[in-house]
């Protein structure tokens, strides 16, 4: 697909007028331009938009509906040159019945009508007094020609499809329709209509408001485009509809995939419009991997109507207007919120420690063995663990943590790891691991002075070692400490860090980690524990660091990670849209670049991207043997369940598609 797989829609609740179809159109004309302007691809109108949704029994008038399809292909030929669909609510005559219709138009012709199955009849409603539901309609409807006299092109007499099993499919991308009342109920036909095909569902609606009901509405809808994997645009009812009886706010929404990706104001006179970009590739990247999601679709495939080029047409990747109406999140692992961050925090730290709380006790262990560093993630991997034994009743002094001071040490991660184990009531000891990794360099004849990667390793597997052995001494269990972002770029040693008894932290990303301490800083605080919070506050800032390289004169830090490997926040960005959607190369720069903008330039994204890829092609090897670990968000590299990847897989493909221009 063209622009990344991304396409612009538009939903528009404009001003109407009950019964002036006049006027109607000329609104829905007047904002489909505005939409056009926009780069919408596909603009959709409220249920019964062109003759309003309150006429009442003003339907029964022939005169009110003869002059519906006339409008309707008038609107067709003003917009006859343009590449967008449009779709409006109409009623339409067929066969001696009235149906309560969606029009499709494009191309400057109606395409199709859709009409609505579920017609409401209990409480303010009663659309059966009028309309007929569409379960089992399947023809044609005639659109008279039109003499080419009017200043607009004309056209000879033709048919448009009138079906409830339509789909219709524009630059590429195919969409289904169902009309308000068509979501409520059990079976919406918008499920169907997904795992038939159709990328996005279309909703033209009257909804009135009612105390509660928007908030419902709302979940409604993004629950619908959660389960069906797809984008669902909303159009309601809203300025000019009578209020006899009810009230329309004209709400227009758009979810994608269980996000509400926009909305409009409610309660607000005048038109409304709401514009979203909506990622296709990603929606169809779900329904490729979630392979439940075409099961048990025993509907017969609709019929599909093609408008325009089925190809995207008239764009330009390279346009800063791509992306106008989506944000594209830094940091895609956390919530904006920081009330919803807390919560979600909470919730991973719980999930962790009840994974490790289950493991302990389906193996009656009461030990457990950590090497405690004074970063972030021995921390974390700490008070999951702390979290684990509280949960089983556990004397915490069961908790063996240890500090294995090496040639990298500074007093300042040392005195934290210490004194975050005396706050916390655990077991600490202190093995240093100078004499012995200095007896290992003499033994393998590697001269000390040389701070290549046998000096780290070697460091690294004497620590790994030690935790392993006092875990047979005490009959325990070493937690690891590593974390996903180390996972995915192999920045561990094989056999040293990268191993251990279970992994707490697999799954969690390293932007992630500091929030999750976090959370545990503000418990503390909450407790009156300041002490522990000011420590765990420290800890959190930091510098991320292996410590296997000696400090600089001032004992401060001299080994930093993100100087050798990249910033993590870059490396979670593209860890989350290679694992999470499957998005290629030339996609997460285009994204990280949009998401990234005045804070790391394109050379520099560009860079990291590379290393990205090579370090996790040729780090698999390390990942394909990683010890269990809880999966504790949708994205985790587990070879037992969510990434499987052969070892000796070559990059060249990835890495070659990043060197091409544009």
């Amino acid at each position: 697909m063209e622009n990344f797989g991304f396409i612009r829609v538009a939903a528009c609740s404009p001003e109407v007028k009950p019964g002036n179809v006049y006027f109607n159109t000329d609104r829905i004309s007047e904002n489909v331009r505005r939409c056009v302007a926009e780069g919408a691809k596909v603009v959709l109108f409220p249920e019964l938009s062109i003759t309003g949704y309150t006429c009442a029994d003003l339907f029964g008038q022939s005169l009110l509906i003869d002059s519906v399809i006339p409008a309707l292909d008038s609107l067709a030929r003003q917009f006859a040159g343009y590449d967008t669909s449009i779709v409006v609510g109409a009623p339409i005559r067929y066969n001696g019945c009235l149906y309560n219709c969606a029009a499709v138009i494009g191309d400057g012709r109606i395409q199709c009508i859709v009409p609505k199955t579920y017609l409401p009849n209990y409480g303010e409603f009663y659309e059966k007094r009028w309309f007929t539901s569409g379960e089992n309609v399947n023809g044609s409807v005639t659109i008279p020609a039109v003499p080419d006299n009017s200043g607009q092109t004309g056209h000879e007499e033709y048919q448009a499809p009138i079906s409830t099993s339509l789909l219709f499919e524009t630059h590429g991308v195919r969409f289904g329709i169902e009309i308000c009342e068509d979501l409520w109920v059990p079976n919406p036909p918008s499920s169907a209509l997904s795992m038939s095909g159709a990328d996005i569902i279309l909703n033209l609606s009257a909804t009135n408001e009612l105390i509660g009901k928007h908030r419902y509405l709302v979940d409604l809808i993004r629950n619908q485009s959660a389960r069906c994997r797809c984008g669902y645009v909303y159009a309601s009812a809203g300025t000019g509809e009578s209020s006899t009886d009810l009230a329309f706010a004209g709400n227009c929404i758009i979810a994608e995939n269980g996000s509400i990706l926009a909305h409009s104001e409610r309660f607000m006179m005048g038109e409304k419009r709401a514009f979203a970009d909506l990622d296709i590739e990603s929606l169809r990247h779900d329904r490729t991997h979630f392979g439940t999601f075409h099961e048990g679709n025993h509907s017969p495939a609709p019929q599909t109507i093609r408008i325009g080029n089925i190809n995207y047409a008239n764009t330009d990747t390279d346009s800063e207007n791509l992306l106008k109406y989506r944000k594209i999140k830094a940091h895609p692992f956390l919530d904006e919120n920081p009330e919803e961050l807390a919560e979600r925090c909470d919730e991973i730290s719980s999930i962790q420690a009840w994974g490790l709380a289950t493991r302990l006790r389906a193996i009656h262990c009461t030990k457990a063995i950590v090497g405690i560093s004074g970063g972030l993630d021995s921390t974390l991997a700490l008070l999951v663990t702390v979290k684990a034994f509280d949960m089983l009743g556990l004397d915490r002094k069961g908790i063996i943590g240890i500090t294995m001071p090496g040639f990298g040490t500074t007093d300042r991660t040392k005195s934290n790891a210490t004194e975050l184990m005396e706050q916390l009531g655990v077991t600490d000891r202190e093995i240093t691991i100078g004499q012995a990794v200095k007896q290992h360099f003499s033994d393998i004849g590697h001269n000390p002075a040389v701070h290549d990667v046998t000096y780290e390793n070697s460091q690294a597997r004497e620590r790994t070692q030690i935790l392993m052995d006092v875990a047979n001494q005490e009959n325990g269990i070493v937690i690891g400490t590593g974390d996903l972002s180390e996972l995915a770029l192999g920045w561990c040693t094989y056999n040293g860090d990268q191993m251990s008894m279970y992994g707490v932290n697999a799954s969690i990303p390293k932007t992630l980690v500091k929030y999750l301490v976090g959370g545990y800083e503000s418990e503390a605080l909450e407790r009156g524990d300041k002490r522990l919070a000011e420590i765990l506050r420290d800890i959190i800032n930091t510098p991320i660091s292996p410590e296997l390289l000696p400090p600089d004169e001032n004992d401060n830090i001299e080994q930093k990670t993100e100087d050798l490997v990249g910033p993590y926040e870059l490396h979670d960005f593209f860890i989350y849209h290679m694992l999470r959607f499957g998005s290629r190369p030339k996609k997460i720069e285009m994204l990280a670049n949009r998401a990234f903008a005045g804070k790391y330039d394109s050379r520099t994204i560009r860079h990291w991207l590379r290393t990205f890829y090579r370090r996790f092609f040729n780090q698999q090897f390390k990942r394909s043997c990683m010890p269990d670990g809880v999966k504790a968000g949708s994205v985790c590299l587990s070879p037992r369940g969510d990434w499987r990847m052969p070892s000796d897989a070559s990059s060249e493909l990835w890495l070659r598609e990043l060197d091409e221009e544009k």
